[in-house]
């Protein structure tokens, strides 16, 4: 069976875990020979590396500080040097710090990074990517149901952090719709990760909060991602989808 992505090279961020390492096997399972970047996690990431090993295709694991603009750029380069192309380009690091404005024991530092590694990052690995990337090649970035929604106190920089990446990807395919490259954001709603487990004291009330009653899983994100940069969503850029669980409707 011809899987849909062969021949393809696509660059993930973020995925020795959760919703990035979900997707990065997904698209190594259609056939894409894949780069991904971790933080802190080697044994995780060489885990990851292994299973998309398995599944018959190419993979280089990279460790990158996505706070670091310039590390992002060399990712990407490094990326493109080693398969020869760029095709896909998925942004799925992040991180998640809260912090009510005004209050004096909010950390700062910490919620300045955030922004550095949700847009700053983000923007760092398109700009890099876009000279590099194939026409007709797909990008796709991870953003968050809080990006329209907000629903307690706290979220404001990580919401706003995600909300710019949105507006970007809108303005990017207008950039790149002459090149045929796609730019969509994905996102999801509350998703079973180590960081939001099912399993969590408020696991119960977040439930109710969608319509479908549960949480959705990581494969479910990645599920969306692939079919985005595959060759039937090749008419759509410049999109937005939540993959929520309803939790908007």
């Amino acid at each position: 069976m011809i899987k849909f992505l062969s021949g393809k090279v696509a660059l993930v961020t973020g995925a020795s875990r959760g919703i990035g390492a979900a997707i990065a096997k997904r698209l190594a399972a259609e056939g894409a020979d894949s780069v991904f970047s971790y933080s802190k996690s080697p044994e995780r990431a060489q885990v990851v590396a292994s299973d998309i090993r398995a599944l018959g295709v190419k993979v280089l694991a990279v460790a990158t500080d996505q706070a670091d603009g310039a590390a992002v750029a060399a990712l990407v380069r490094q990326a493109h040097t080693h398969f020869g192309q760029l095709d896909i380009l998925v942004n799925s690091a992040g991180v998640f710090v809260t912090g009510v404005i005004g209050d004096p024991q909010a950390d700062v530092a910490e919620l300045d990074r955030q922004q550095a590694i949700n847009l700053g990052g983000v923007v760092a690995a398109v700009r890099a990517a876009v000279p590099l990337m194939s026409d007709g090649g797909r990008i796709v970035s991870v953003g968050t149901m809080f990006a329209s929604r907000a629903p307690f106190p706290g979220i404001g920089d990580y919401a706003a952090s995600k909300a710019a990446v949105a507006a970007y990807s809108r303005a990017w395919a207008r950039d790149l719709g002459s090149r045929q490259i796609t730019v969509n954001t994905v996102q999801p709603g509350p998703i079973n990760t180590e960081m939001n487990p099912e399993t969590s004291d408020v696991a119960s009330m977040v439930k109710q909060m969608t319509a479908l009653g549960r949480y959705g899983q990581p494969e479910e994100i990645a599920g969306v991602v692939a079919f985005l940069v595959g060759p039937d969503a090749a008419y759509i850029t410049g999109a937005t989808l939540n993959v929520d669980g309803g939790q908007n409707s």
